[in-house]
Formats: C-alpha cells, sequence, structure tokens
C-alpha cells in the first residue's frame, strides 16, 4: 500500500509529537515542514526526517508535494492557514480549535466541500480506543439512558503575557484551549442540539477567560456540566451516568487510556484498557488517512456537525461573557 504524504505547518511542541506519530505509522510518510521562519523550518526537517522545508506557509501550501497538512500554528492562525492549505488543493487536518469562530469554521468547509477535499478537526479524543469502547457501552444501552455528565480540564498555570494562552491575539483563554474537550465530550454523547446553554467566567485584566463553567441543558431532561481553566487544579476524568450505571473516564479523560462501566450499585463491571502504537496521536492519523483511502469527505469519527456544533456552543458561551477576540472587533 502506497503512504500518504503528510506536511505539518507549524514547529512548535504539538506539532514534534504528531510528527513522531506519523514516522511510527506504517502507511504515512512525513515528507514537508513548514515554518515562517527558513532556519526553524530546516531545522524541524533535520529533526524529525522530513525531505523538504519551507520557510513560509504559503510557499509550502503552493509547492509542498503532500496529500495531507497538520496545522500545528497558534489558533489565531488556524483559519488562515487552513484556508491557504485548501485553496491550493490540499486535504487539511487542523488541531482544535479548528478557528476562532463558527462563521471562519464554515467558510472552511465551504471551501473544502468546493474543492473536493477532505477536512478533519484533530480532535485526537473521539479517534482513541478508549473513547470508542464508551461510545459503544452507551449506544448498547449499557448505562441505560443517559441522564447526566460532568467533565472537567483545569490546571494551575503560570500567568506569562507573552504566553498565547492569554493572549487575544491568539485566541487566548481557557474556552478554546481547554473547555472545547469536555464540551465535545458532551456533544459527543447527549447530541448536538443542547435546549439551552449557561456558561460563567472570569475575564482577566488581558481579556480572556482565565476559567469558566458551562453547563448544557437537553430537552430530555438530560444535562452536561463541565469547567475549564487555568486558575486551579481539578481532577479532570470525565462521568457519563445513566439510569443503569454510569462510564467513568480517569485523571486527565481527553487522553486517557482506560475507561470502566459501572452498574447502578457503584460495581465496576468491565474495564478497557489499552496501549498506544506511538504516542496516542496516531489514531486520529489512522482515521484520516482511512477516510482518504475510501474517498470520503468527511470523517464518522469527527464529522463537520460535531465540529461546528461545538464551535456555535463557544460562540454562544463568549456572547455571554461579552468576550471577543481582536479579529471579531
Amino acid at each position: 500500500m502506497e503512504k500518504i504524504k503528510w506536511g505539518i505547518i507549524g514547529t512548535g511542541r504539538i506539532a514534534h509529537t504528531f510528527a513522531a506519530a506519523l514516522n511510527g505509522c506504517g502507511d504515512a510518510e512525513l515528507c514537508a515542514v513548514a515554518s515562517r521562519s527558513e532556519r526553524k523550518a530546516k531545522a524541524f526537517a533535520d529533526e524529525v526526517g522530513a525531505g523538504s522545508f519551507y520557510g513560509s506557509y504559503k510557499e509550502f501550501a503552493e509547492k509542498a508535494d503532500v496529500q495531507a497538512v497538520y496545522i500545528a500554528t497558534p489558533m489565531a492562525s488556524h483559519f488562515e492557514d487552513a484556508r491557504i492549505c485548501l485553496k491550493n488543493g490540499k486535504n487539511v487536518l487542523c488541531e482544535k480549535t479548528v478557528t476562532l469562530n463558527s462563521a471562519e469554521l464554515e467558510e472552511l468547509l465551504e471551501l473544502a466541500d468546493k474543492n473536493g477535499l477532505f477536512f478533519m478537526e484533530a480532535m485526537w479524543t473521539k479517534c482513541r480506543p478508549s473513547f470508542l469502547k464508551a461510545k459503544e457501552w452507551a449506544q448498547s444501552g449499557r448505562i441505560g439512558q443517559l441522564k447526566y455528565i460532568k467533565a472537567d480540564f483545569s490546571n494551575m498555570v503560570r500567568y506569562d503575557k507573552k504566553d498565547r494562552l492569554f493572549r487575544p491575539d491568539c485566541g487566548g483563554g481557557a474556552l478554546l484551549d481547554l473547555s472545547v474537550y469536555p464540551v465535545s465530550l458532551a456533544c459527543a454523547f447527549l447530541g448536538n442540539e443542547p435546549s439551552e446553554t449557561i456558561s460563567s467566567a472570569h475575564i482577566g485584566a488581558d481579556g480572556v477567560d482565565l476559567s469558566n463553567s458551562v453547563v448544557l441543558k437537553y430537552p430530555d431532561g438530560s444535562f452536561a456540566s463541565t469547567d475549564s481553566g487555568f486558575e486551579i487544579p481539578l481532577r479532570n476524568n470525565a462521568l457519563i451516568s445513566g439510569t443503569d450505571g454510569y462510564i467513568l473516564f480517569g485523571d486527565w479523560f481527553f487522553c486517557s487510556n482506560d475507561v470502566s462501566l459501572y452498574d447502578r450499585e457503584g460495581n465496576e463491571v468491565e474495564k478497557f484498557s489499552y496501549e498506544n502504537d506511538v504516542n496516542g496521536y496516531e489514531y486520529e492519523i489512522y482515521e484520516f488517512n482511512r477516510c482518504l483511502r475510501e474517498g470520503l469527505k468527511d470523517s464518522p469519527l469527527v464529522p463537520h456537525a460535531d465540529t461546528l456544533a461545538v464551535m456555535k456552543i463557544l460562540d454562544e458561551c463568549r456572547r455571554q461573557w461579552g468576550m471577543k477576540f481582536p479579529q471579531e472587533m
């Protein structure tokens, strides 16, 4: 089987992790990388074994001989970086959150559809075996009717005004960086159309949320509650509760290799565990490559409808807080 040729835009920490996953996948080949600096691009290419490098994203998009591109740039750059790749005929896997808002995402989806290209959010959680096992348990009725989800993602992060996490111009704040995970989990199990979104946040002096709470209420009476932020440490686990039991992801639920099933009395009745083939990022690569080979334009595991629904919920949260990014002013 001929390997799918990949490129990476961006040279930060997550780009290095993804490159390691690509190099560990038998059906993928890392062929090109790009940075805003030719020096950084060359250093990254030498480190990860990419055959070519580019000192600008435009040059990469126009010249790189790749079928798939992983966008690993800062959040606020995702829209422009993904758009230039789609305009130049390249299929795109874009790191979360894919854009700053749902309007930008809709434009990318329209462009991908117009050009007959595959586009997917890099929501690695939804491609991991533990997540798929939990979905299987829930959909087969193992915990009865789903009633409640509780998921958190909050840590102590030292303030640094230069850090993208605290910069509005970089799409900073806990909502887009952290809350996207528990909100995506809630929508994956309870649905993409909550009847009500209730949210509050602590907005810091820089104008981005340092912590937030999001509650999603659904027409059938079920609901999800999430807490995210940079100010307090939480367990960062996830509970999916139903009328006949519950499913529990352990600490760091979004990348957990373990998930357990409990009955209504709290007895563990089944546990699923696995070891990563590489580092955990390979599962979204497997899904992306599978979709390309099968000629799909939308992933069944990370469908466009899910990504768009989550972005609209995040938009609504920021609307309630009165928080806008400079690009939206």
